[in-house]
């Protein structure tokens, strides 16, 4: 059965889409292939970054934040999304800044968008940072009534790459995913490649990118209303 078979639901169709995301490649890394089949199909996708990524044990160097905000800016190309916005706040300590904080950077970006799309509730390999640029982005989409989508690892291939590799992945239930999209990779390796820094030794990313094959999946953080329960 192909991916599209097994598809839950279709991407939603929007005009406008807002990624919030806490490092520069995470837009690639993850949300790569989701970005790209929101973009094919005629979305206006803006990127919004909370830190430079400076604290990152690979690509290690003193100018590391200056070289990965340049990366940003060249997979944000590769991927075709109308810009991305790079704030400088402490990698690794993003859990240090007040979420309300993080929202009004949200605001300043946010514009006409219909939609936000974050890593998932936990930030898939329960990094501090991940886990607050999401908490944001599901405080700003209550507030302003937003949709939340969140990336997401099915549980069976969080437990392979734990097991294979040690990682910390958390993975969800089949009946915890609300789609299945089927993506093209080959944009989201041109973007990934934009990040030499942090991926040309980076077997985990890779790993991922194998077992997941040619489907992201996606679950509803903060559904659209007409989704929600009264």
């Amino acid at each position: 059965m192909s991916v599209r078979e097994r598809a839950g639901a279709s991407l939603p169709k929007v005009a406008e889409l807002l990624v919030v995301c806490a490092h520069p490649d995470d837009e690639s890394f993850g949300l790569g292939g989701v970005l790209g089949a929101f973009v094919d199909q005629g979305a206006r996708v803006r990127v919004l970054c909370l830190t430079h990524g400076e604290a990152s044990t690979l690509g290690e160097g003193v100018a590391l934040g200056e070289r990965r905000a340049q990366e940003l800016e060249a997979a944000a190309s590769a991927l075709g999304v109308h810009g991305a916005r790079l704030h400088a706040y402490p990698d690794g300590h993003l859990t240090e800044v007040a979420v309300g904080e993080l929202v009004a950077r949200i605001a300043e970006e946010a514009g006409d968008a219909e939609l936000l799309l974050a890593f998932d509730v936990g930030g898939i390999t329960a990094h501090p940072d991940h886990i607050r640029a999401t908490e944001a982005a599901l405080a700003f989409g209550t507030d302003r009534r937003l949709p939340v989508l969140g990336w997401a690892l099915p549980e069976e291939v969080a437990a392979q790459l734990n097991a294979e590799l040690g990682t910390s992945f958390v993975g969800r239930r089949p009946d915890e995913l609300d789609l299945i999209v089927a993506v093209d990779r080959a944009r989201q390796r041109t973007a990934i490649a934009c990040h030499a820094s942090q991926s040309t030794d980076n077997p985990v990313l890779w790993r991922r990118l194998e077992l997941l094959g040619d489907a992201e999946h996606l679950r509803w953080l903060l559904p659209p209303p007409k989704a929600r329960t009264t």
